[in-house]
């Protein structure tokens, strides 16, 4: 049976590709902050999904955070928290904890699996549109999801054969976040007509962990926003 780990995973994208993978029959091991949390959600999704409580801010307890996991087959990583910060009205103690998370707590996170993985095991993590297309307040949104482009190249070396890729979602129409929002402007402005899904996120997840000749590459699935 595939082991799925979905650090992330009790909410939002994280969770629909938890469910997405215990559907087709693996085990899943999901993460949140909140060790209730995760277990509740991990309660719902399905009976092989498993909760563990695990905070990338503090990355000195990742080890110890996934001490009982054995096996990895995929890692997903989709976990953040994206305050708004602008250079005029900056909080240094946000920008370090948010670059912590998505830069040092990802690097952790996958350096503890990694000695666990099968030898066909392959990571995704999760970036944003915003590394190309900034907007007020998106100060370290911008800087830490660039970061990502190359720590899955520094990983996808020093990980060798295991692969490792970035996926970069333009806003997700159906998300909790956007789902209320009624014509959304980045709607008519992307060249299929309307947001991209947590559905085809979800698609684009699967195809990098699967497609066996994806490595060290940014997957934007953005619905061709970018050439507009």
């Amino acid at each position: 049976m595939t082991t799925s780990i979905i650090i992330g995973g009790s909410g939002g994208l994280g969770r629909v590709i938890a469910q997405r993978f215990v559907d087709r029959g693996d085990t899943v091991v999901i993460t949140s902050r909140d060790a209730a949390r995760a277990e509740a959600a991990a309660a719902e999704i399905g009976p092989t999904a498993q909760g563990l409580a695990l905070d990338l801010a503090q990355p000195e307890t990742i080890a110890a955070a996934l001490g009982s996991v054995t096996t990895v087959d995929h890692l997903v990583i989709t976990a953040m928290d994206p305050v708004p910060n602008t250079l005029a009205a900056f909080n240094t103690t946000d920008a370090i904890r948010v670059v912590t998370i998505k830069l040092v707590g990802y690097a952790e996170a996958v350096r503890v699996l990694s000695g666990r993985f099968t030898p066909t095991a392959s990571v995704v993590v999760f970036g944003g549109l915003a590394k190309e297309r900034p907007y007020p307040g998106s100060t370290m949104v911008t800087t830490f999801n660039a970061g990502l482009s190359g720590l899955v190249k520094t990983l996808a070396a020093e990980l060798a054969p295991h692969r490792v890729n970035a996926l970069h979602p333009a806003l997700i129409g159906d998300s909790p976040k956007w789902r209320q929002v009624a014509d959304h402007p980045h709607a008519s402005r992307t060249p299929i007509g309307r947001l991209v899904t947590m559905d085809e996120i979800a698609d684009a997840t699967e195809f990098l962990l699967r497609n066996t000749g994806m490595n060290a590459h940014d997957l934007h699935v953005d619905g061709g926003i970018l050439i507009t």
